[in-house]
Formats: C-alpha cells, structure tokens, sequence
C-alpha cells in the first residue's frame, strides 16, 4: 500500500504468516535521495519465529542482466557500470531496528543463523546468474558493515559476513569480475576478513572518528591484496571550508597512493542526499576532480 502525505510517498508492507500480522512502513521525502524505515516488520524473537515459515519459494525471482548491458552500452567509454547488491547480512538485518537486530543477532545465534540461510539462498543464486550473464564486472557489495564492532563482536564478523557473503565474492570472481566490499566505521577487524574472503577492493575506509583506521596504514597493510575505494568524508564535502578541503584531497591521494599496491580510487564516503546542493559542496567537489586529475597527470 503505497500513499502520499504531506509531500512524502509512504509504503505500507504487511505479511501474514504463522497466525501472525506483521507490518513494515517506509518514507521517502521528495527531492530527497534516501528512504527512512519508519516501522520495521520484525520487532521480536515471536516475528522472526514466523518469519522462518515463509515458504522459500516467495523469496525465489530472477534477474536479468539485459538492463546492466543496455546501460553499459549507453555510458560507452564515459565511465563503467558498476553491479550493486546487498548481501544476506543485510537483507536480515534491514528487517529488525538497529536494536533489535544487534540484540538478536548478539544473543540468538541458532535464530539468525536460520534466517540468513533462508535470504541466502536466491540472494546466491541472483548472484550467480548475473556474474555469469555480466562476467567480468565491478560489483559493490554492501551489509558487511552491519557485523563490525561496535555492533557486533569481530568474530561474529566470520560468521555472518565471511559464511554468507563470501560466495558472493567467489561466483564473482569465477566469471572474472571484481568484487567490492562496501564497509563503513570500524573495518580494522574486519579487513583480514574482506581480504580472507578474496574481495579485491573495499570502500570507503572511513577516518577517524567515523572509522578507527588510517589510510595510510591500510594501503601499506593491504594495499597489495586490495584497491582502496575512499576515504573523504562526505560530511566533510559538504561542510568544510574549500582550502581545508583541499588539503584533505590532498593527504588522501598521497597515502592512497603511497608504496606498492593495487590501486586507489578517491571518493567521499556516500553521495549528496539532496537534490540542490550548496556552492560550498560543488566547489569541493571540483577541487576532487581538479587535484585527482593533476594527480595522475
């Protein structure tokens, strides 16, 4: 059921299952480019119980990766497209608040076990399907954000994250694509893990305090196992002076950079959420192309 209120689009999503209604509602406002889960469907240990009884085959779909060549041809040599999906991880987490989920999947490790083998199954099998119909790609992958610390402990990163999301990373890589890890805050446990995995780049590595790593660091730790994807703020595009910026731009393109490895990409750490933009953030946006331009030569 989808309405609109006061300029916003809701949408109503109710399932009824196991003698059980349960209901999920999400905003989304105009000339803004996110959508806020207002309500979400499981709100305790009873919901999920019957969510495991969904039959598998309501999650069953299959993909078509005409739309990923139509767009490939339209860019040409202007830029790549680029194959976006999230993982089980987030498809479990999504379905409970930020709370709820961390209770759950801190304390209930058979229950959430149980639910990330159901959503993974066609969430494997899409993957699979794709990789082979679009080999050789770049994907992001993105949920693997939702096991790191603070939420959750680095071990139950093995579990949720390297059990479930590392076949993604592998169906990738045997149709000779490139698997790129989305992973905001505090990657410094995971990334043994994201390596381990076989993923060959990782974005945004955040800087302190949003992260708890250097970038430096990582390009000399990892840098010769992955292309490091970042690792601008993008509250700092948005909010920093234009000269502070550019000397932001600049530490990052030389640590980025520095020593032997596979490759960096500069890049804010998320897009604008707004349609209309300030003169400050597109003056910012203009010292990453002038500096990254004259950086490569």
């Amino acid at each position: 059921e989808t309405w609109l209120e006061s300029g916003s689009e809701f949408t109503r999503t109710t399932l009824r299952v196991a003698g059980r209604t349960m209901t999920a509602l999400a905003r989304r406002d105009p000339q803004v480019s996110t959508v806020w889960q207002v309500e979400h469907l499981l709100k305790d240990l009873a919901d999920l119980k019957a969510y495991l009884d969904v039959p598998d085959h309501v999650f069953a779909f299959e993909p078509d990766a005409a739309p990923l060549a139509a767009a490939e041809d339209e860019v040409g040599d202007r830029g790549i497209v680029m194959v976006d999906t999230g993982d089980p991880l987030c498809a479990a987490a999504s379905l409970f608040s930020m709370a709820g989920y961390t209770v759950v999947a801190f304390t209930e490790h058979r229950l959430f076990h149980r639910l990330l083998e159901k959503l993974a199954g066609p969430i494997h099998q899409c993957t699979e399907q794709v990789a082979e119909a679009f080999p050789g790609r770049l994907w992001r992958i993105y949920g693997p954000e939702y096991a790191t610390e603070p939420y959750l402990p680095p071990h139950l990163f093995q579990e949720y994250v390297v059990r479930y999301t590392g076949p993604m990373v592998e169906a990738i890589r045997q149709h000779g694509g490139f698997a790129r890890v989305h992973c905001h805050g505090r990657i410094r446990s995971a990334l043994p893990h994201i390596v381990g995995m076989g993923a060959a780049a990782t974005d945004p590595v955040e800087p302190p305090p949003q992260g708890d790593v250097l970038l430096a660091d990582v390009r000399r730790e990892y840098g010769k196992d992955l292309v490091l994807f970042g690792n601008l703020e993008s509250s700092a595009v948005e909010t920093m002076p234009p000269a502070e910026f550019e000397r932001v731009v600049a530490k990052a393109l030389r640590d980025g950079t520095a020593g032997e490895g596979r490759g960096f990409v500069l890049m804010p750490s998320a897009c604008p959420y707004g349609r209309i933009i300030t003169p400050q953030t597109m003056a910012n946006y203009e010292t990453m192309v002038r500096l990254a331009t004259a950086f490569a030569g």
